[in-house]
């Protein structure tokens, strides 16, 4: 495949073509509107920006094409939109990207006061053609107090994209956005109401921002999911994946409250033998180490298995990184042996230094045990 005809986002999502409809429909509803000078100003300069970068500058090109008068500029962008996506749907029906820039724009030239409750109903009325999380925290960071009253009324209204709008404008780590001054603790509310939204669209944006707030305050996220299951106003199955898409980080890291809440015990696991069978390893090769999951309970476990490999760093400190064995079932009074090798080889992404080293073997998110190696050229 030639550089040509490599597949870029960008151009899939901004193009002369897209250019083309959204002038068209400005057209349509705005006869003053120079059509062929914005298309040719908006698409010349596309080579040269990134996706995001030709978002501004389709903003950026509006506003020298409409009207001077804010409020007059945004009633054309409105009146000129498609229908909105498909409220009867449930996921997938994302819109359409080319509609961002119109967003950008209220929130470039619309996030002050005197058009405070204007710009917020052009913001609920756009994201239901594409979504407005991203010039939704412009708002949220000028004037947060009236801006989550609204999200909060936002998050019962009939048209999902409006209740998504709630949940992922207000994520703590949104990707792409703008950061927001606000404490993660006060969205809370919102998500209470979201999260037996009975549509998978909203319910995956619920799981995130919750998977957002694991990385700052774990408790907090085990507590709200705790009473989530405990309330049981939302259909099983789907809390489960909200329960599980909601922890993924903190699986992944090994968090023992985390697997407590997706049903990893380890009150009836013991480890037995646990052995580094290479005390020296060399760069390039491999730490091989061994040891014996004994279940001595009464019943079938899941057992999540992982270890942790404490790689010393230039200063001589050590930085622990969590490694998957295996996901398994260990059956009453049953032995499982595990034998690992590890590579440790020269990467691109972590520099090897010589010298002592850690391991320590995880199992449901609880240790059990740590040996030492070393690392030698």
């Amino acid at each position: 495949m030639s550089a040509e005809e490599k597949f870029l986002l960008k151009n899939y999502l901004f193009n002369k073509e897209k250019v083309a409809k959204i002038s068209s429909e400005i057209l349509a509803v705005w006869p003053e509107f120079e059509s062929s000078k914005f298309k040719k100003k908006v698409v010349t300069k596309f080579p040269k920006l990134e996706l995001m970068e030709r978002v501004y500058w389709i903003r950026d090109c509006l506003r020298e094409f409409l009207p001077d008068d804010y409020q007059e500029a945004v009633k054309i962008l409105l009146e000129s939109l498609p229908p909105p996506c498909d409220p009867t749907l449930s996921d997938d029906d994302f819109g359409d990207f080319i509609y961002a820039p119109y967003g950008y724009f209220v929130a470039e030239y619309g996030c002050q006061k005197k058009d405070l409750t204007f710009s917020l109903i052009a913001l609920r009325q756009l994201t239901t053609r594409f979504s407005m999380e991203g010039p939704i925290r412009f708002f949220i960071n000028e004037f947060p107090r009236e801006t989550i009253d609204a999200l909060k009324k936002w998050s019962r209204d009939s048209h999902y994209h409006i209740r998504r709008l709630a949940s992922e404008g207000t994520r703590p780590s949104l990707p792409w956005a703008k950061k927001i001054d606000v404490n993660y603790e006060d969205m809370v509310e919102i998500l209470n109401i979201l999260h037996s939204d009975k549509t998978r669209f909203v319910t995956r944006s619920v799981a995130n921002h919750i998977n957002d707030i694991s990385k700052i305050d774990p408790k907090l996220v085990i507590k709200i999911l705790k009473v989530w299951r405990k309330l049981r106003i939302q259909n099983e199955k789907e809390l489960d994946f909200i329960i599980k898409h909601s922890l993924r980080t903190l699986v992944k890291d090994g968090h023992e409250g985390a697997l407590g809440l997706l049903g990893y015990s380890t009150k009836d696991i013991k480890v037995k033998n646990f052995k580094i069978n290479t005390p020296k390893v060399k760069v390039g090769s491999s730490l091989e180490f061994s040891f014996d999951v004994i279940s001595t309970g009464k019943e079938k476990q899941d057992l999540m298995i992982d270890y942790i490999l404490y790689f010393k760093k230039a200063n001589g400190d050590l930085s622990p990184k969590t490694h998957k064995i295996a996901k398994k079932i260990i059956n009453p009074k049953e032995t499982v042996t595990i034998n690992k090798k590890h590579p440790l080889r020269k990467m691109t992404t972590r520099k090897l230094y010589v010298g002592l080293h850690k391991l320590e073997l995880q199992i449901n998110g609880h240790k059990f045990g740590i040996k030492e190696f070393t690392l030698i050229k």
